[in-house]
């Protein structure tokens, strides 16, 4: 039997760590032009679901959206593999609840909001949920200039002196509050996405969560669904709106929570208003003023300005071994 001398032994032990470091670094790599196209999945998903409200609704398109894809994440992910009984323990039922519900309360009001606003301007607004969590986060002095910046771009956006006088182009209050109100669940679902990304391996945790949101938009989403349920034609058209929306992006969405911070998670999504305003503009015609875009451009620089000055993210949770 040969014998290693010590000094190639500990080179070897050596190895083993540093190739785990490398192998990380190009996990993290992967995960932001993944995240990319999700994001862009996710907005052409959208423009695809404004398409069908004048059949489904907003709460019909939402429903057929998460009950297709937590179909299809079941029959793919099988997340009943990932525990020892089949079942989750408790500590990550309670992660995947706390995930479920605030996936399916923030696709159900930025699918109401979307009705009454432009994609872009819909999606720009329900940013600032994510944009506060970055800020929030931080404890430097100058992520005040981004905030600050991010406070007069959604000025800009929403002119609620327009609101207040009643102008022909003012936005919907209700949809502004409804864009509002998902912002927060945005927020809450990636703080959620990271706790199950913790606690639950692979896809499984995506899976289980859009089935909780399927259940909590089923009372208020079957009805208005129901068009699409005898009609091939248009259950084909939700089928690819929501794997789009759904089932791709929010896998990959997953998979960077693993190997990204929570605040480098939220700065990277600060592409998403400019992207939701492209595909608007493409697919749907929705033209913005020249004032409604630099809102946009100002609430994009305030959170990439606040990414470029923040330190190296660490990873939200360890990816599964």
């Amino acid at each position: 039997m040969t014998v290693m001398p010590a000094a190639e032994a500990a080179g070897g032990a050596a190895l083993v760590p540093q190739s785990r470091r490398q192998a990380d670094r190009a996990a993290r790599l992967w995960a932001v032009p993944a995240l990319m196209v999700g994001m862009l999945s996710v907005q052409i998903g959208a423009s695809f679901a404004k398409l069908l409200f004048p059949v489904l609704g907003p709460l019909g398109t939402v429903f057929l959206r998460i009950a297709i894809a937590a179909l299809v994440l079941m029959v793919l992910a099988r997340p009943w593999r990932a525990f020892p009984h089949g079942l989750p323990p408790r500590a990550s039922c309670v992660a995947i609840l706390f995930y479920g519900v605030t996936l399916g309360t923030m696709n159900a009001v930025f699918y109401g909001a979307l009705e009454r606003l432009p994609l872009g301007i819909t999606v720009a607004i329900e940013f600032m949920g994510p944009l506060a969590l970055a800020v929030l986060g931080s404890r430097r002095l100058l992520d005040l200039l981004w905030a600050a910046l991010a406070v007069a771009g959604l000025l800009l956006l929403l002119q609620p002196w327009q609101m207040l006088a009643g102008h022909a182009h003012a936005l919907d209050p209700w949809g502004v509050l409804m864009a509002l109100g998902a912002g927060v669940a945005w927020a809450l679902y990636i703080l959620g996405g990271r706790r199950v990304g913790a606690a639950v391996p692979g896809s499984a945790g995506t899976a289980l969560g859009m089935t909780v949101g399927a259940l909590l938009i089923l009372p208020i989403g079957l009805a208005p669904a129901f068009p699409a349920l005898r009609n091939p034609h248009l259950l084909a058209q939700a089928a690819g709106m929501a794997l789009l929306s759904s089932a791709l992006p929010y896998s990959i969405e997953m998979m960077a929570l693993r190997r990204m911070s929570t605040r480098g998670f939220a700065v990277l999504m600060s592409l998403e208003p400019a992207l939701a305003a492209l595909m608007g503009l493409i697919m749907l015609g929705e033209t913005l003023s020249a004032v409604r875009w630099a809102a946009i451009g100002a609430i994009v620089a305030a959170s990439l300005g606040s990414a470029l000055a923040g330190d190296a993210p660490e990873p939200a949770a360890p990816p599964p071994e």
